[in-house]
């Protein structure tokens, strides 16, 4: 018989399953206390665990307005969800400005939106939470960035210039 293997009859389990049936016996909570990273509810993040990175940031009343202004612009069909969307409105220079969330782990996958930003000449803001942006956006999942789009006869034109006002002083 050769050197490590079963004895004949007996069959060894494929290597990555488990002889369970590939569930592990062990309760959740235990792995993720293995990871070595902490779980915590967003309302225990301080100002000092935002990325500085995430820059410019909202404080709490911008953060209110803004988040209001999603919400109403989703209503309005003026809203794009998601890093990608966002990355397309502002190629095709329909954006009036672009939301992200300073909270999006890695933060670098939605680093490239202020660069675009910049280059055409469009505002941009980061808030704390991508679970209030999700539910703002009226998803039931988080939501990392997010464009307000332009929309010719809107309602919302006087609000939207106001909140891109807002924005810019946050920037000087």
């Amino acid at each position: 018989m050769p050197c490590g293997s079963a004895p004949r009859g007996t069959r060894a389990p494929p290597l990555g399953r488990l002889p369970s049936g590939g569930r592990s016996s062990a309760p959740a909570s235990s792995l993720t206390a293995r990871s070595g990273r902490q779980q915590r509810p967003y309302a225990a993040m301080s100002e000092a665990e935002v990325n500085p990175k995430a820059y410019p940031l909202a404080d709490a009343q911008l953060t209110k307005t803004l988040l209001d202004l999603v919400q109403q612009s989703c209503n309005y069909k003026q809203l794009r969800k998601g890093a990608n969307e966002a990355t397309k409105t502002l190629n095709r220079g329909i954006a009036e400005f672009i939301v992200m969330a300073a909270d999006a782990e890695p933060l670098e996958i939605i680093l490239h939106l202020p660069l675009l930003c910049e280059d055409k000449n469009v505002p941009y803001v980061f808030v704390r939470s991508k679970q209030a942006l999700g539910r703002a956006c009226g998803v039931s999942r988080p939501v990392i960035a997010c464009s307000i789009t332009i929309k010719e006869g809107s309602q919302l034109k006087p609000q939207i210039q106001s909140v891109q006002q807002a924005i810019e002083r946050l920037l000087v």
